[in-house]
């Protein structure tokens, strides 16, 4: 029987979720957070895109063991461990979704202040501003995944024209001289690479994305482990070569100290009428990156649903199989934390918020790399050889993983450890209802 491909999105809508999602608002502020270090940042790039490299690899060889299992990181920590490790980590990773939004909104509505001033001083214009974009791509993602695919598709490749120009073009305006001192740390070069690859290896985060839709992609044994892999080398080549021409173009003193890197190489290359350049590849990144995470927050608890470890009212389906529930509730929580940022003894605490969403997308990272050695082995039972390099795969994406989480620091992994733990009651009482439906 034919598949039925109207509903589906191919190569291109799957490769641009793994590289808008990827590619955000943070990426144009990582330059001058790096700039203190010196032109050693660059190996830290390096260090986190190889890192990567094996975590995507163990996300592309799930894909092609449970090709059309929607879900991604939930469904296959759920297939590998079962209920109770799936539920934790889809909770996790919902929560994040729902942060991650709200987050890319403020990035967003910040960006366009630099065209419409009145967002940087009335409060009210701001938050209703927010509230339309996220409304906005929840009624886009609403209207089925070949709508929101097709939007991801034109907005990446719109918020990459931007960058390539700066990241491409910037190599022709390098001065040597900008990149010495090559460790101006003041530590070791291991430590100063170790601390540059902690700041760079959260550009990465996102390269997941491809496989939690999976369901609704046209031939997904194929298709996701090459857009996973396609987006990693498209997303690592703009973040490397932006690097080494914002660095080669801006004095590291004057890039440490700056807020707008990207405007300011801008400037250097084509004049000051250029620096809106910048705050609109921001705004292009914020709205890619917030259709990409907006269709994510509806397939995770989706999924979750399906398995009947979520209330019922996720699985729902509209017209056009979009989980039309899962979105619209996950969009009223994304708002309400978004308005939170605008009340201003709630901000900290949105901002503490916000690093613990990067822990709990990293931890599924260390399930699915455990989970693969236990899935392949469910499906190959040691027929096919390739242990010896799924063994190394998996054991590298681990230990990259293991060591993102600890980077994240003490008290992010010590709030996280308890925000994830919150969800056990939850838990409690879906596994109760689920068990006692199953004996009635």
């Amino acid at each position: 029987m034919a598949e039925n491909t109207e509903n589906k999105i191919g190569l291109l809508a799957s490769t641009s979720l793994v590289v808008g999602n990827m590619i955000g608002a943070g990426i144009f502020l990582v330059p001058a957070a790096m700039a203190a270090y010196g032109s050693i940042g660059l190996l830290g790039w390096l260090f986190a895109a190889v890192g990567t490299f094996f975590v995507a690899r163990v996300f592309s060889n799930l894909s092609m063991l449970l090709p059309s299992v929607t879900g991604g990181p939930y469904a296959y920590t759920h297939n590998g461990f079962g209920d109770f490790a799936g539920f934790i980590v889809a909770w996790g990773y919902w929560l994040s979704n729902v942060t991650a939004i709200a987050v890319i909104t403020i990035s967003l509505v910040s960006a366009l202040s630099t065209f419409f001033p009145i967002l940087d001083h009335n409060k009210i214009v701001a938050v209703f501003t927010g509230l339309g974009f996220i409304w906005l791509v929840t009624w886009i993602n609403n209207r089925g995944i070949k709508t929101s695919g097709n939007v991801q598709l034109v907005s990446t490749i719109a918020k990459l024209v931007p960058l390539l120009v700066i990241s491409v073009g910037g190599l022709f305006f390098i001065r040597p001289a900008n990149f010495h001192p090559f460790n101006s740390s003041g530590t070791s070069a291991f430590e100063a690479i170790s601390a540059t690859a902690a700041i760079t290896m959260y550009s990465f985060l996102g390269i997941e994305c491809g496989t939690i839709p999976a369901g609704s992609v046209k031939d997904p044994a194929k298709t996701i482990p090459k857009a996973t892999m396609i987006g990693l080398l498209i997303t690592t080549l703009v973040y490397v070569l932006g690097s080494i021409s914002i660095m080669g173009i801006i004095p590291a003193a004057s890039l440490k100290h700056s807020a707008t890197p990207y405007a300011d190489a801008a400037v250097v290359m084509f004049g000051h009428g250029a620096g809106y350049w910048a705050s609109a590849g921001v705004a292009l990144a914020s709205f890619g990156a917030l259709n990409g995470w907006t269709l994510i927050q509806g397939q995770m608890p989706y999924a979750i649903a399906k398995d009947r470890l979520f209330p019922p009212i996720f699985s729902r389906l509209n017209k056009r199989q979009a989980p039309y529930a899962a979105i619209i509730i996950s969009s009223v929580f994304a708002s309400m934390l978004m308005m939170m940022n605008f009340s201003k003894g709630l901000v900290e605490q949105f901002k503490f918020l916000s690093l613990l969403t990067t822990l709990c997308t990293l931890i599924p990272y260390l399930f699915c790399a455990a989970a693969y050695i236990i899935i392949k082995y469910e499906k190959e039972h040691l027929k096919t050889g390739g242990w010896v390099s799924a063994i190394v795969v998996a054991s590298l994406a681990f230990a990259y993983s293991l060591w993102a989480v600890a980077g994240s620091g003490q008290d992010v992994v010590y709030y996280g450890f308890l925000l994830l733990m919150g969800g056990i009651p939850f838990y409690v009482w879906i596994a109760y209802k689920k068990r006692f439906s199953k004996e009635v």
